[in-house]
């Protein structure tokens, strides 16, 4: 039913005020979400960030008019972000923590006809809890199976769908019969949008840690090529030091007493 155009100003209004109050959010896809999820969710962001659903159409028109409105704003990058069933997650707190909430708050489904599989699925190998007289059911899957204690065991892992492909009557049928429910829904993190830059989410998978990690092995790196080329830097001049240290200890380990000095007594009584 489309909204009066009462509604479509109060929404109008409701988006330019969030667009204008927080300088970060989530562009977020909702395939297969319900609609008591999707509150579930607005419960646990409540004080955090704000949820913004609608339709593609609406959205873009909002931010142009947003984007004529404020001239030369940032914001002009969601409008090409409005693709598909989308929306906006709000925020001005840390992005991390609110990933953590959208990412937590997931259901179990099971697999639908026709629906595409957003990941693959192995039935394991196992009892099936179905009696021997389903056999023709399996074998018309090609999966093995034998008969153990009246009833039907799966021999061997089954990977019955592979990522992408459409959701067969036959699969979706076993995996009722399995009680297995394989795929799991909630908000689909797309993009994010932080201060002016958008940016894929994965990109949030970068911690403090895997950055000093990633700094370090870059430093080693640097280090290594300047002793090779003999070019000083601050990298390699720590290590220049050190290579300078060993070959005077070196020397004076060779002059057998002739010349000596305090830091290399330490490795002389070592050696003696």
């Amino acid at each position: 039913m489309p909204l009066s155009a009462e509604r479509k100003a109060e929404y109008f209004v409701k988006m330019k005020e969030l667009l204008s109050t927080y300088t970060k959010c989530f562009i977020v896809e909702v395939d297969n979400v319900g609609s008591m999820q999707l509150q579930t969710t607005r419960k646990g962001l409540r004080g955090r960030a704000e949820v913004l659903m609608g339709k593609n159409t609406m959205m873009r028109k909002v931010l142009k008019e947003f984007v004529e409105e404020n001239p030369g704003t940032p914001m002009e990058q969601l409008i090409a972000m409005c693709r598909g069933n989308v929306g906006f997650v709000f925020t001005n707190g840390d992005l991390g923590e609110i990933r953590e909430i959208l990412e937590s708050n997931t259901r179990p489904a099971p697999a639908r006809v026709g629906s595409l599989a957003p990941i693959s699925v192995i039935v394991p190998k196992g009892p099936t809890g179905c009696d021997p007289g389903q056999t023709a059911f399996f074998q018309t899957l090609q999966i093995a199976t034998k008969i153990t204690k009246g009833q039907i065991e799966m021999t061997n892992d089954t990977p019955l769908i592979a990522a992408g492909e459409k959701v067969t009557a036959s699969q979706a049928a076993l995996l009722q019969k399995l009680s297995i429910e394989p795929f799991t829904y909630g908000l689909n993190l797309k993009a994010v949008y932080d201060g002016g830059s958008l940016f894929d989410a994965k990109v949030l998978d970068i911690t403090d840690a895997v950055l000093a990690f990633k700094f370090g092995e870059a430093c080693n790196a640097l280090a290594s090529i300047c002793l090779a080329i003999h070019y000083p830097t601050m990298a390699s001049v720590p290590h220049c030091l050190a290579n300078a240290f060993k070959a005077v200890v070196s020397v004076t380990l060779g002059l057998e007493g002739t010349y000596t000095f305090e830091k290399a007594e330490t490795f002389k009584a070592f050696l003696a």
